[in-house]
Formats: structure tokens, sequence, C-alpha cells
């Protein structure tokens, strides 16, 4: 009989192999210092924030998407300074993308965009569509690189500004269906973009200055290749200006359909589905609850919810069959959750209010499915994400 480690030494031996084996697998830097991102074969590396399974794909050697739902595909890691090349063109006339730079890992509360940094990817066809609708062009955006930040991250710009966006001082972009090749240069909370071969925009004091790399899906097909990216050397991101890292997010809603969740007749006639939210109609009760396909134990979830204007501004979800209760969002308005069930007790936080701890009964499942109950005066619910504890 062959010998065998004992398990303890088998898994510490893998503890010690498996960074090494990762590194030799790790593609080296080329003559230039750059890496690939993307290897033309499959989207290792990445991942898909709050699509659609079919949303980001590869064909033919490129990341293709096809806009729908609003959304984005983000790195595995974070990174803070470097210099990121990349190319991308619209397939069809008037599209919009962008890439993010120093995202958050999830979604911003209420909306399908990550916190961070934009830098805009936009066709000429929509200003000129613009332009021909209002009789102008346009004062607010341009399609040439726009750079500017969103959802609570912050930047002061430089060059051409309105003072919510840097504008481009040369226009070089290509239209619908040319490359247009972008290099962005990041380094301690300074970013620059060049445009087919020339600095055109940027800002100083970003924050946040370190974060996740993202493209984004925004309702037309585009694609994006060449991919690379050197790193230099870090200038210190403290907690404050550095994104969260992301706790193992799965997103339990795809923001286009109800896949992963159970229907049925009485589900289909008080949930509908459109831009990227999950509406409750006003007057359902209990048993129109949509319901997870997937069970869950010890878990996080995320729950944005806005109340209607009018009406009881509270929500209750089930966990495993409790409901728990979502209470201080403003009408109107979308407040992010935050619930924790973990040994024996359920802890709800309002990102901005209060929390709230409480015991779970006894006799629960050990798993169960997750829930939206509507409320009597219905509501929308979006960016609904889990973890396990």
């Amino acid at each position: 009989m062959r010998p065998t480690l004992p398990a303890r030494l088998r898994h510490a031996f893998l503890v010690l192999l498996l960074p090494a084996l990762a590194r030799a697998a790790a593609p080296a830097p080329d003559a230039d210092g750059f890496t690939p991102l993307f290897n033309g074969r499959d989207l290792s590396g990445w991942v898909n924030v709050n699509c659609a399974p079919e949303t980001w794909s590869v064909r033919d050697g490129l990341i293709h998407c096809t806009g729908l739902p609003i959304g984005g595909l983000r790195t595995e890691r974070q990174y803070e300074n470097f210099i990121l090349e990349l190319e991308w063109r619209h397939l069809r006339r008037s599209g919009n993308s962008g890439v993010f730079v120093w995202g958050s890992p999830i979604n911003a509360p209420g909306v399908p965009f990550l916190r961070g940094i934009e830098v805009q990817a936009l066709d000429h066809g929509y200003a000129e569509d613009f332009q021909r609708k209002n009789g102008k062009a346009s004062d607010w955006f341009t399609v040439h690189g726009d750079v500017f930040a969103i959802h609570g991250a912050t930047m002061r710009y430089i060059g051409r500004t309105n003072g919510k966006r840097s504008f481009p001082i040369e226009d070089r972009s290509r239209p619908s269906p040319e490359w247009n090749h972008y290099r962005i240069e990041a380094r301690n909370g300074s970013l620059r973009l060049h445009v087919n071969g020339r600095e055109v925009s940027g800002g100083d004091d970003a924050n946040y200055r370190k974060g996740y790399l993202a493209l984004e899906s925004e309702g037309s097909p585009v694609e994006f290749r060449n991919l690379r990216i050197k790193e230099l050397p870090s200038s210190g991101a403290g907690p404050e200006v550095t994104a969260p890292v992301d706790p193992g997010w799965r997103a339990l809603f795809n923001a286009l359909d109800l896949r992963g969740w159970r229907t049925s007749a009485a589900t289909e006639a008080t949930w509908t589905v459109g831009n990227g939210r999950i509406t409750a109609r006003a007057g359902a009760g209990p048993e129109a609850a949509l319901v997870t396909s997937t069970e869950l134990g010890a878990a996080e979830f995320i729950v944005d919810y806005q109340p209607p204007r009018a009406g009881p501004a509270e929500a209750v979800v089930l966990v495993r069959g409790h409901p728990v209760r979502l209470t201080g969002a403003e009408p109107g308005k979308f407040s992010r959750f935050t619930v924790t069930v973990a040994a024996g007790k359920v802890r709800v936080a309002r990102e901005g209010g209060g929390a709230t701890e409480a015991a779970l009964p006894d006799g629960l499942p050990a798993k169960g499915p997750f829930a939206l109950v509507p409320a009597t005066a219905g509501g929308v619910f979006t960016n609904l994400h889990a973890r396990d504890l």
C-alpha cells in the first residue's frame, strides 16, 4: 500500500502550494509591464454584479455585452494605482456604456450602478439625437470621454468642467461600429483619460481611490477587447478612501426577470419587473409573497426598498419563514437595508439610520428561502443580494 499523508498535513501542504500555483498560472507582464485583464476565452477574473447570465459573454475573443439590463461586470480584485488600456465599440448607433474605476463591489443604494468614477463611453449618435430633439448641442455631456464621480464618490475635476464632470479638451472618439482606445492612468486619487492616443480629461482627489474596475451595460450592445493593466506602486490608500471588499455577495435578482424565484398565478398578478426593479401591486396579501428557489441558512441580505408616496413606509421580508420588518424608509425614496441572520438572531440595519436586533423564534428550519412580502400599499424592491455566513 502506498503511504499517504495525514489529512492535517495534506491540508497544510495545499495551503502552501496553492498560492505558488496561482502565481505560476498568472500571466507574466509583457515588455511594457502590462498583464492582460481578459484571457480571450472566458470571463475568469470577472464578476457579474447584477445582470442576467446572458448579459455578459465571450464571442470571437471579445467581451460582448447585450446592454440589458443596466448593470456591471467588475474585476474580482481591487486596484489602486495603475495604467489601464482597453478598446471598446458600440454595435448600435447612439449606444451608451462606460468604464468604472475605483468602484464598489455591488450597486449603490437604489441604482444599478457602482459607486465610483465613471469614464463615459458614448456613441456619436447619442449627442446627435439630443441636438435634433432639443435644437442645440448638450452642455452637460459629450461623446468624447467625460469623467465624473457618481453615487457617493467624489472628485475634483480638471480642464473643461461644469463642476459635475470633466469634459474632454479635444474631440477624438470614433462612431459605431469603429473601435476606440482608452488609456486610463490612475495614481494616488488622480485620474487621466487618453482617448485614441491623447490625454483629454480627468480629475484629482478622488474618493474612493482604491476599488474595483468595471465595465458597464447600459441599454445597447457593446464589445470590449485588448484589456490590459500595469499596476503601479501603492501610495497607501487608507480605509477611508478604499471601497469595501466584496465579502461574497451574489445577486438574488438579475434586474431583468424573475429567474431564481418561484412564480405562480398569484405572484404574477402581484409582482411586475421593469427598469431593473420589482414592483408589488397595492392591495395584495401575504399569500402572494415572492420566494427564492434557493434556500439559505446563516446569511446576510441586502434589500433596497422604496415605499409608495402614500401609505405606510414599511416592508416585510421572510427569512426561513420568519417575518422581518423593514422600517424607516422615506416614502418615494429608496433605502438600503442589511438583514443579518446568524447565531439565533436577526439584525436589521438601515443605511443612514439605526439598527435593531431580535432573537429568532425556536423551531425555525436550519435553512429556508428568502421572500418579499407585498405591503398593503405596494412598493418597489431592487438590488437584492445575499451572502452565506
